[in-house]
């Protein structure tokens, strides 16, 4: 046998199982499942049809979710680092799927980390509507926030926080709620062999705890008429029918969604919580034959790991009103629009909370604004690009890439002088074409696009306001890597195209300093071909450069390059 399970366990899946257990368990002599789902915000379909590296093979459950050939590294190819495709377990593309995300939607990833479910859900959305991701540790957010923005996410919000916090500032807000809940990990024996060591440790009533009250409090966040997706990687009943079954037994008003089960998904087992625990069973008799509805993803009856996917339809068909403070609808706002995030909690890298400054301006005021200075720590600018150290500032008062101002953007000005929304929509009119939705807010020196009205954040510890659009330095604007990451060569008024078969994009993702001639660089009409530029390869962008002479100065953040031979 590949994997060596725990007696306990083996003993309790036999009795369970019966006449399954002996397929069951030759499932642990096979190699675990590799997928990768492309991320459709930046590529179709089509598109990638035509340019796919490697043979894939479908995944049933999810439409843009392929199977990678045993041996291929998905990761090692620049199509990774260009943000196309995210690499991830076959079954845990389900529990997105079941959720049914829509443009437009207020969306809760609430225990998001590493970010693989919330770049599903921004892909769904397509840029529209409301997607708040969060994890509650706070150094597992570093990867969650890389991921929304390596993934050219544009409406996320990045938070560390408690369920019961973001209940408080989002109550009945979220027309679908994410629970990828902690659980005891027992279907993921096969693909992580720590799983088996850490299982005694990590107890099945420990999680039992935690679900319950992240379930209670999920149910606060949503509104009438919402969907909840319950999902766990373990078998264990206890954390899944039983866990379902009591949620429905003290909010009647809800039901469970019946998922089909011609995908190869399995059907719920309340017949295991009367076999296991009398008393749970005696209390949640009424509701706990709803759970066959529920679906089980076995290792044995399909392509992935093992999974539990319940899907809480709530019953009430009035929609939430829209119009509540720090709500933002849907559409272009106008340049120059700042939202008042005075009060936020901004988490930095090391867990270290800054004070947030930044003024509410309309167009008839926007004369008398003055940027507010706040004191931050050089590890909430290290967080600037989401990866280990990624985005850090230079020395000496260059930008994050090390190279000196560029004429004409107020090169040695006094930053509390000057107009900062000014400053970034000059920048944003000249450097590219495309309208900003959502809020433009201000963290000090650093400017976001929200798609979250500023007073819902007040209070939370929040990573990421919502795209980070750059910073003021000197009187001018530094654009960053997320901004690049997030968009499409139409929109950039010069870009040049790198490939991914000659070695070139390789180079740039490695930060070296490229020659390119000036016949390469596509202009939009009235642009000169000197300065930012944004890198693509084949076609989809990857960063930002500087052009000047024939040489494309690297502006690829140091914590994302390519570390690979």
């Amino acid at each position: 046998m590949g994997v060596k399970l725990p007696f306990i366990f083996a003993e309790r899946m036999e009795s369970l199982l019966g006449d399954e257990f002996d397929q069951f368990m030759k499932s642990y002599e096979q190699s675990p499942h590799a997928g990768l789902r492309v991320n459709t915000l930046k590529i179709s379909m089509e598109q990638f049809d035509g340019i796919a590296p490697f043979e894939l093979r479908p995944i049933p459950w999810c439409e843009t979710g392929f199977y990678v050939p045993h041996g291929v590294k998905p990761g090692l190819h620049p199509y990774y680092h260009a943000g196309l495709y995210y690499i991830q377990e076959p079954s845990a593309m389900a529990p997105v799927e079941l959720l049914q995300v829509e443009p437009g939607d207020r969306v809760l990833d609430l225990c998001a980390a590493p970010g693989g479910k919330t770049t599903q859900i921004a892909a769904k959305l397509q840029g529209k509507g409301v997607l708040v991701t969060n994890d509650i540790h706070a150094e597992r957010t570093k990867a969650l926030a890389k991921n929304v923005e390596l993934y050219g996410v544009r409406n996320a919000v990045v938070l560390n926080e408690s369920p019961e916090r973001i209940a408080h500032a989002f109550p009945h807000y979220f027309d679908k709620v994410l629970i990828d809940a902690p659980c005891s990990g027992e279907g993921m024996f096969r693909k992580d062999e720590d799983m088996v060591k850490s299982w005694e440790h990590h107890s099945v009533e420990k999680c039992v705890l935690m679900q319950r009250d992240i379930l209670e409090t999920a149910a606060r966040l949503l509104a009438p008429g919402g969907t909840i997706v319950y999902s766990t990687c373990t078998f264990a009943p206890e954390e899944n029918e039983a866990m379902i079954a009591e949620f429905l037994n003290v909010n009647r008003d809800f039901v469970v969604r019946d998922i089909p089960e011609e995908t190869g998904f399995a059907p719920g087992r309340p017949e295991w919580v009367r076999q296991m625990m009398y008393e749970k069973a005696e209390e949640t008799k009424d509701v706990l034959d709803q759970t066959r509805g529920t679906a089980r993803l076995w290792p044995h009856l399909l392509e992935g790991e093992g999974h539990y996917v319940a899907v809480l339809q709530h019953r009430a068909e009035q929609g939430l009103e829209t119009d509540q403070p720090g709500v933002v609808k849907e559409g272009a706002m106008e340049y120059g629009q700042v939202g008042d995030m005075s009060r936020i909690e901004v988490e930095g890298n090391k867990d270290h909370s800054i004070a947030a400054s930044s003024i509410a301006m309309t167009k008839a005021d926007r004369k008398k604004e003055r940027l507010l200075r706040i004191e931050s720590r050089e590890s909430h600018d290290r967080q600037a690009g989401g990866g280990k150290n990624p985005g850090r500032p230079g020395k000496k008062g260059k930008d994050h890439g090390g190279r000196k101002s560029e004429r004409g953007q107020g090169r040695g000005a006094d930053p509390t002088s000057m107009d900062p929304v000014g400053i970034y929509t000059s920048f944003m009119k000249e450097q590219l074409e495309m309208e900003l939705t959502g809020e433009t807010v201000c963290y000090g020196d650093r400017v976001y696009q929200s798609s979250v009205g500023a007073t819902r954040l007040e209070g939370l510890k929040v990573i990421r306001p919502g795209w980070f659009m750059g910073t003021i330095k000197n009187g001018r604007f530094v654009p960053s890597h997320p901004l690049a990451c997030a968009l499409s060569a139409a929109e950039a008024r010069r870009s040049v195209n790198l490939s991914s078969a000659n070695g070139e994009a390789v180079r740039y993702l490695k930060g070296e300093t490229l020659n390119i001639e000036e016949e390469r660089v596509v202009l939009k009409a009235d642009t000169i071909a000197k300065g930012y530029v944004l890198v693509c390869v084949d076609g989809y962008a990857a960063g930002w450069g500087k052009w000047l002479d024939g040489v494309l100065k690297n502006e690829y953040p140091a914590g994302w390059r390519w570390t690979s031979v």
